[in-house]
């Protein structure tokens, strides 16, 4: 009989807890444990905090990751901050307790020139054990990097890169819904922009991937946020924003090579979005568009990700890696025979 893949659920908000019913879903998979220092969730059982149909899972939460990592664990899902120096101590700790790790953290995605020493120390103390780990998502991780990439197999040569997502967040969860401003003034908007609370991470991540990717070499790394204001009210599950009202943001990154756009990524995300889509474009030899129209769903999208990355992850050389060193694709949920 085949072994399972023995995986650990760190963090159960959201996106964790759709990480884990799609776990739940894949024959392969063993959950073996989870963590979440909230203590409404610390000892609950995690097929009920996820709100799986099947649940009770046996599968107890803790609030100390140490304890469910002592046992032996393949890998760790880990979905609990963007901020990479914030779950730094997270990650050591599974790493040296010899477990490959996928997370959500926005900044891992390619933190080479944000967080060059924090690359450093993730890489070193990952290969001290034998182990590699990875940062994805939908954005960063496919849309706007990873995809980008894979657009650019069929090129000659490519000299600009462009990526637009608009995303109609009426259709997403709540959290990110106020992540996103909406309902606020502008006033309050640019007073949570300037306080670093609202802002879409990855985005210059995201930058300086495609730029090292398709060798494109930039000097700097521009990043613009302002408010997408509503003109007519829009009203979603969880609240409603009125005309004059912050509807969401408008995020712009730029990688340029004296004063010249090289890549430029533009992100408009809020409720009420009339055409939601993904756009791709390269400029080069030859030139090269691709779009999905209503775009990717972003909490799907991110669960399944995470998941598909397992594989890819499991049998990468130890280390720090990225989408862009990974062959990803769908993992199954019948194992092949």
């Amino acid at each position: 009989m085949r072994k399972k893949i023995r995986v650990v659920q760190f963090g159960v908000g959201p996106i964790g807890a759709s990480i884990a019913r799609l776990l739940r879903e894949k024959e392969s998979v063993e959950i073996v444990g989870g963590v979440d220092r909230d203590p409404a969730k610390a000892g609950r059982d995690l097929g009920e905090i996820v709100g799986a149909p099947d649940a009770p899972w046996g599968v107890p939460v803790s609030a100390h990751a140490h304890t469910v990592l002592e046992k032996p664990v393949d890998v760790v899902m880990h979905t609990t901050s963007s901020s990479l120096a914030a779950v730094m101590d997270e990650l050591l700790e599974c790493l040296s307790a010899g477990c490959c790790v996928v997370s959500t953290c926005e900044e891992l995605s390619y933190p080479y020139r944000k967080h060059p020493e924090l690359s450093a120390k993730l890489d070193a103390a990952a290969k001290e054990e034998g182990v590699a780990l990875v940062g994805t998502g939908v954005n960063p991780g496919f849309v706007m990097d990873k995809l980008v990439l894979v657009l650019s197999a069929v090129a000659q040569r490519v000299d600009f890169a462009k990526a637009v997502r608009i995303v109609d967040a009426s259709k997403r969860r709540l959290p990110l819904q106020k992540k996103i401003g909406a309902g606020m003034t502008p006033e309050e908007f640019r007073a949570q922009v300037a306080a670093g609370i609202i802002k879409h991470h990855g985005l210059p991540e995201s930058v300086a991937m495609v730029a090292d990717g398709l060798g494109l070499v930039i000097d700097d790394i521009s990043e613009t946020i302002e408010p997408v204001i509503a003109k007519e009210t829009v009203k979603t599950p969880f609240l409603e924003v009125a005309p004059g009202q912050v509807a969401g943001v408008h995020q712009i990154a730029r990688g340029t090579s004296k004063g010249q756009d090289k890549i430029f990524m533009e992100l408009q995300m809020y409720v009420g979005a009339k055409h939601p889509a993904d756009t791709v474009e390269l400029r080069g030899e030859p030139n090269l568009s691709l779009t999905i129209p209503g775009g990717t769903h972003g909490d799907i999208a991110t669960a399944a990700i995470a998941v598909n990355a397992i594989p890819s992850i499991l049998a990468a050389p130890a280390g720090l890696r990225t989408v862009r060193d990974l062959p990803l694709a769908f993992f199954p949920p019948h194992p092949l025979s």
